[in-house]
């Protein structure tokens, strides 16, 4: 008997043949597609999971920013028109970052070369001089949970702006 190649003895099965022998094939990888997913699936998963957090973190630092920005920019225009210049920087913040959790909003402004650490400072018009800079700084927490673990526990989001009083 003459030994045959592999193409030479497909081509000698009948079309009956061929059909079940590829069926027989597909029956030995039943279920490979399945264990595949179920592999890959955890995986692609939390890769999603991931990005969606790392998105908003990166928006609540935008906003952040933008709040910022906005509460530095009426501040500098504020000399002579308030009577705690904190309170209306801080409510700049507020309205500018309206989604942000206001409790968790720390702010620090520092004015002719005073610091207030409260979104109020009752009387602090006398440091809003004219030609002198103001400094609001504001920091949020930011969190980072995936599937119950945080992989930075203590991150703080910070904005600040410098702006010239006029």
């Amino acid at each position: 008997m003459y030994k045959l190649w592999p193409a030479q003895a497909m081509s000698m099965l009948t079309p009956e043949e061929g059909v079940e022998m590829f069926n027989r094939r597909r029956l030995d990888e039943r279920g490979q597609a399945m264990v595949e997913l179920a592999l890959a699936l955890p995986l692609l998963l939390t890769v999603l999971i991931g990005a969606v957090e790392f998105g908003v973190a990166f928006n609540n630092d935008l906003t952040l920013t933008f709040a910022t920005d906005a509460a530095g920019q009426l501040l500098s225009i504020s000399r002579g028109q308030t009577t705690d210049p904190c309170q209306t920087a801080s409510q700049a913040v507020y309205s500018a970052a309206p989604y942000l959790n206001q409790s968790n909003l720390n702010f620090t402004i520092v004015m002719g070369g005073h610091s207030f650490s409260t979104p109020s400072c009752s009387g602090g018009q006398d440091y809003l001089v004219q030609s002198q800079s103001a400094q609001v700084t504001v920091s949020y927490p930011c969190n980072l949970q995936l599937f119950g673990f945080n992989p930075a526990p203590h991150c703080a989001l910070t904005a600040q702006t410098t702006v010239l009083i006029q």
